[in-house]
């Protein structure tokens, strides 16, 4: 096994062939999976008579033990093997002896690897369903205890109308339930056992390929072999979805960083998760939520990547795929580490009500409920709409709020103002935004209490 698969060969790998097509410092991450389908498959071989229960059984033991030198940090991986499978192979034969070397029997590392590679992808999945879910409720608890507040809403980002604070948040709590949504259904596609692909054309031994799928928690097997050892689409779909909760995030981190400066003053981080400069000692940054935005940029790379390694190839298993592994690798480290410290991080955000109250209703921002009033009462909105910019534009000029304004001043633009014109505040906008999807603080309620059943799977 120093030498696997040289017998074709008249001359030695070249060194530095060996070395760029070297895969185990990355692929050894898969040790768990490669083990665990190829303890399913010595099972399956054993069951359907295609080696003896004993040498079976050996293998068994022997792989099991392997797994338990990896984990304590005792296991010597060799490049010299290439990848994570010759490794495990050639440690289960000195191990056991030749027996080992049946394992392989009725597989290629094209299906072996692909495999693998579905086991580890499910595993990653769940994990970020895990971690999407938890961010979900951090959100919601900073909602619910600040459900009175209220808070500018923008659009392009200028200051647009009132909106409450836990409203805001729930329309992230919306983008990261389609991204939980979008992981489901790259789920489904995922969950489809390859092994029994052989290298491309499937093998000629009496397998079980449904025995080795319900083993390994399948819940069906690949309809065709040629596809299945040279399929991607399910670590393109992860990245897929992986970049859009970054780009999420990445929002997110962006309403932080603004939030935060004194210029807004609407919110304060713990200072656990800020840092200060090395020559200002004035400074707090948010560094957490401004690497967020950087390492989105990170994720989309891996996806461009992916995708354009997949994009020239024929049918079936090139080596290019070697290429799906570290850049999912590295996807999947970044959600994780970014879904984690950002929950940690929300849930010691500081509201600075009384700031966000004042801003909410600054900048004219009840100008929209004011041409509301004229509309309710007769005056078709597009004329509404006129009166109520021509009236900003005084106060603009005058250098008053809408609220200073005297009646005397309001029916200069129409007589159809009355006294309860001054009654419009931030609360009455809220208030009247009494539709499903609202900002009405009894909508908000309700949603508040549906995205939690939602979270609780009730």
């Amino acid at each position: 096994m120093d030498k696997p698969m040289r017998d074709r060969f008249s001359k030695e790998p070249n060194k530095l062939a060996k070395g760029y097509t070297v895969s185990v410092p990355f692929d050894k991450r898969l040790y768990r999976h490669d083990i665990a389908g190829s303890v399913a498959h010595a099972r399956m071989l054993w069951k359907q008579g295609i080696i003896p229960d004993k040498d079976a059984e050996l293998i068994i033991m022997g792989l099991t033990s392997i797994r338990e030198e990896i984990e304590k940090g005792q296991f010597q991986f060799n490049k010299e093997l290439e990848d994570i499978h010759m490794n495990i192979e050639a440690r289960l034969i000195e191990k056991i002896g030749d027996t080992g070397g049946m394992l392989h029997t009725a597989r290629s590392r094209n299906d072996q690897v692909a495999l693998d590679m579905r086991l580890f992808t499910k595993e990653a999945i769940n994990e970020t369903i895990d971690g999407l879910k938890a961010f979900q409720s951090a959100l919601l608890d900073l909602a619910e205890a600040n459900t009175g507040v209220s808070i500018p809403g923008y659009t392009h980002l200028q200051r647009a109308q009132p909106v409450l604070f836990a409203h805001y948040l729930l329309a992230y709590f919306e983008m990261f339930q389609r991204d939980i949504e979008r992981l489901q259904q790259c789920l489904e596609r995922t969950d489809v056992m390859p092994l029994g692909s052989g290298a491309l054309a499937g093998v000629s031994y009496p397998i079980d390929r449904s025995s080795v799928a319900r083993e390994l928690g399948f819940s069906k097997v690949s309809a065709n072999s040629i596809d299945a050892v040279s399929d991607r689409d399910f670590v393109i779909e992860y990245q897929a979805a992986a970049s859009i909760i970054m780009m999420h995030l990445s929002r997110l981190a962006e309403e932080i960083v603004l939030w935060s400066t004194a210029e807004f003053g609407f919110i304060e981080l713990d200072d656990a998760f800020a840092t200060g400069s090395s020559i200002m000692p004035q400074k707090k940054n948010p560094d957490v939520a401004e690497l967020a935005r950087g390492k989105a940029g990170r994720v989309y790379g891996h996806l461009v990547a992916i995708l354009t390694t997949m994009k020239g190839l024929p049918l079936s298993y090139n080596r290019d795929l070697q290429e799906d592994k570290e850049g999912l690798f590295d996807s999947v480290d970044t959600v994780l580490s970014t879904l984690e410290v950002f929950t940690a991080m929300i849930a010691g955000v500081h509201i600075n009500a009384e700031r966000t109250h004042s801003a909410a209703g600054g900048n004219y921002s009840l100008a929209t409920d004011i041409a509301d009033y004229l509309a309710k009462k007769g005056i078709p909105f597009r004329q509404a709409h006129a009166i109520v910019g021509k009236l900003v534009r005084y106060a603009i000029e005058n250098k008053k709020s809408l609220s200073e304004l005297e009646i005397k001043e309001y029916k200069t633009f129409s007589p159809k103002f009355e006294a309860d014109v001054k009654s419009i505040t931030v609360e009455s906008s809220l208030v009247s935004r009494n539709v499903p999807g609202g900002t009405a603080p009894e909508q908000v309620r309700i949603a508040l209490a549906a995205a939690r059943r939602m979270l609780n799977g009730k």
